[in-house]
């Protein structure tokens, strides 16, 4: 088995950017873009699930991104 090849930011630790990265798969799956989601996924401290649960609830994924930056 091949290990994963991942780029790590500097400041970040592999378990950092494994969290980021599920963070941007959800985000994505739950209907933001992906420059969207790879923007709210690497500001940990937003509550993933109020990120997923405003668009599920009819608020556009645009305006929700401006509620939780």
């Amino acid at each position: 088995m091949e290990a994963e090849a991942t780029t790590v930011a500097p400041g970040r630790t592999p378990e950092k950017a494994r969290v980021i990265r599920w963070r941007t798969e959800e985000l994505v799956r739950a209907g933001y873009s992906a420059f969207a989601a790879d923007v709210l996924a690497v500001h940990t401290e937003i509550d993933l699930h109020r990120a997923i649960e405003l668009p599920r609830n009819g608020c556009p994924h645009d305006l929700a991104l401006q509620i939780l930056l």
